[in-house]
């Protein structure tokens, strides 16, 4: 039976946290961190232990939220290469994305450009949902631009961010409320090479069509009145699963 997913993030892995951190904060409170996560952190869930994680990290350095970013930013490492690595190469991230998706909601420009710099070695849609949901007209400028970005990783989580039903995260409506711009971004990525895009934006899609299958079908419409890549066949392909599961 292989490891679960939630057991990653286990006594050994506070330490080696712990370490990262105190190599480049000195007034981090290692004692206080590993006293906070030691007596639970082995038989919560995969998302209890990352709360865990995220309060003992904000507990333990005394210091404000800018600041504390200013920390991460210091442990994040080299950017992965390719596309994928993100949670083989990056999971060690995972409770940092949480401390952002916590704490972080009020800071719009310095969680958003944190949150880019993480997806180059992780993945940030978890803990940029909450800032989109509380800043829909700004994440959605700013989303248009990074759909644009000559990161793959950027564009991705242009995408990725906005779906309405990603899983392990509540749902989020910025998408149906801010269409024009959704559907602007979506197009904009239909025809990306890279298979990690094209995937993010058919299951944007088929989330929408779940939710709202006019506005599905507005999307697709307009794409087929020009020749399509194969990319955007395969993404349409992709985005019709649940469509043509009921058999329309």
């Amino acid at each position: 039976m292989g490891k679960k997913v939630k057991d990653y993030y286990d006594i050994e892995y506070g330490i080696f946290l712990a370490k990262k951190i105190k190599s480049v904060c000195p007034v981090f409170n290692e004692e206080q961190f590993l006293s906070l996560i030691t007596p639970t952190i082995e038989v919560l869930t995969f998302n209890e232990r990352q709360d865990l994680l995220a309060t003992a990290l904000k507990e333990a350095i005394p210091l404000d939220y800018t600041d504390t970013i200013q920390v991460f930013e210091k442990i994040l490492g080299p950017e992965l290469k390719g596309s994928l690595g993100m949670f083989t190469e990056g999971y060690w991230l995972w409770p940092i994305g949480r401390y952002v998706e916590k704490f972080g909601i009020e800071n719009f420009e310095v969680s958003t450009r944190f949150s880019k710099e993480l997806t180059k070695r992780f993945t940030s849609e978890f803990c940029m949902r909450p800032i989109i949901n509380k800043f829909p007209e700004q994440s959605m400028q700013l989303l248009l631009e990074w759909c644009r970005d000559d990161d793959k990783r950027v564009r991705r989580l242009a995408s990725e961010c906005l779906r309405i039903r990603l899983p392990w995260a509540k749902k989020l409506y910025v998408a149906l409320d801010y269409f024009d711009q959704y559907s602007a971004l979506l197009t904009y990525l239909k025809d990306d090479p890279d298979k990690t895009i094209q995937k993010s934006v058919a299951n944007n899609l088929n989330d929408l069509y779940k939710e709202d299958p006019d506005k599905f079908e507005r999307i697709i419409s307009n794409w087929q009145k020009d020749t399509l890549t194969k990319e955007c066949q395969w993404i349409i392909k992709h985005a019709s699963r649940t469509k043509n599961k009921k058999g329309q």
